[in-house]
C-alpha cells in the first residue's frame, strides 16, 4: 500500500493555505498587512497558492511610516503590479498631520509605535473584519502567546487571556460589532523555515536581504543605516560596511548585520549558525522588556 508523507515545509504550507481558506469562508472583508518584508512576502505567496488560479480575493494594506527603506517600497510597487493586487496605503504622516498621532523627538525618533494608530484608523475606514499578519511564535515572547485567530476588542486591543481555544484545527471567527481578528497563518514557522521555503519556491526578495555595502553607524551595538531621520551623536560617523538585514522595519530602528551572504544558500548557513535572535537588532524591541507586548496591547500586530 502506497503512503504519502508530506515534508516539514509542505505540512506548514498546507496548514497556512487551510487558514487562508477558512478566513475567506468565515469573514466578509479580510485584508493582508504587507510590509515588503520576507514574512509578508511568504504569506502573499501562500495566499496566491490558496486561491489559484483566481486572484487573491482581498487587498494588501501597507502602513507607510515615511521612514521606509527605499528597497522595500520599490519591491512593494513591483509586487502589486506583477500580480495585479489591490493595495491600500495607510499613512502615518497623515495621522500626525490630523493630530491623532504625535511625532517622537530625539536623536533617532521612531514611528514604529505610531503604526498602531494608523493601522486601526485604516481598518476602521475600510471596515476590515480580519487582517492577516506575518507574525511567528519564534520571533518574540509576546508573539509566542498568539493564536492563529487573534481576537481584538472594539478598541483594537489584544488581551492574551481573552483568546479562543483552537482544538482540532477548529477556528472560531465570531465577533461582535466593532471587534475584529488578526490572523497569523505562519505562526508555527521559524526563521529557518521561512528561508528554506523561499529557496524551495524560488521567491523573489528585496535586495536589502542580501549582502551589500551601505553607510551605517553603530549605536548601542546596533548598526543603523544612514537616513535623513537619524542624527549623529558626538564622535559618531557613518562608515561603509558590508551588511544585510534579517528583518525589515523602519530605517530608524532596524539594525543590520555584518554579512557577506549574497545568496540564499549563504543566508541559510548564516541563520543556522547565528546565536542572536532575528529581532535582536531591532532597537524598538529594546526600549523595555515588554516592548512588543505593550505595542500589541495598543493595537499593533
Amino acid at each position: 500500500m502506497q503512503t504519502h508523507t508530506l515534508t516539514h515545509l509542505k505540512q506548514l504550507e498546507s496548514e497556512a493555505i487551510y487558514i487562508f481558506r477558512e478566513v475567506a469562508e468565515q469573514f466578509e472583508r479580510p485584508a493582508m498587512l504587507f510590509s515588503g518584508g520576507k514574512d509578508s512576502i511568504v504569506m502573499l505567496h501562500l495566499a496566491r497558492k490558496a486561491f489559484w488560479p483566481g486572484k487573491v480575493p482581498f487587498p494588501l494594506i501597507h502602513i507607510d511610516t515615511g521612514h521606509n527603506f527605499p528597497e522595500a517600497i520599490d519591491y512593494r510597487d513591483w509586487m502589486v503590479k506583477e500580480y495585479d493586487l489591490d493595495l491600500i496605503v495607510g499613512s502615518v504622516q497623515e495621522s500626525i498631520d490630523k493630530g491623532t498621532a504625535v511625532e517622537e523627538r530625539g536623536v533617532n525618533p521612531s514611528r514604529n509605535g505610531l503604526q498602531a494608530i494608523t493601522l486601526l484608523e485604516t481598518l476602521e475606514e475600510y471596515n476590515i473584519d480580519a487582517a492577516f499578519g506575518g507574525g511567528r511564535r519564534d520571533e518574540e515572547k509576546a508573539r509566542a502567546k498568539e493564536r492563529f485567530f487573534s481576537h481584538r476588542d472594539e478598541f483594537g486591543q489584544w488581551n492574551p487571556k481573552n483568546q479562543r481555544p483552537e482544538l482540532w484545527t477548529l477556528y472560531n471567527g465570531h465577533y461582535n460589532d466593532y471587534e475584529h481578528f488578526r490572523i497569523f497563518p505562519i505562526s508555527n514557522w521559524t526563521e529557518m523555515d521561512v528561508w528554506q521555503y523561499i529557496a524551495q519556491e524560488k521567491i523573489a526578495l528585496p535586495s536589502i536581504y542580501f549582502a551589500h555595502k551601505r553607510p551605517v553607524v553603530e549605536r548601542n551595538g546596533i548598526l543603523l543605516a544612514e537616513s535623513p531621520w537619524n542624527t549623529l551623536l558626538k564622535d559618531e560617523k557613518y562608515e561603509e560596511r558590508l551588511i544585510r538585514y534579517r528583518t525589515l522595519g523602519d530605517m530608524t530602528c532596524t539594525g543590520a548585520v555584518l554579512s557577506d551572504a549574497d545568496n540564499l544558500s549563504g543566508i541559510i548557513q548564516e541563520v543556522a549558525s547565528s546565536r542572536v535572535t532575528e529581532r535582536g537588532n531591532r532597537s524598538d524591541d529594546k526600549r523595555s522588556e515588554a516592548a512588543m507586548e505593550e505595542r500589541k496591547l495598543q493595537g499593533y500586530f
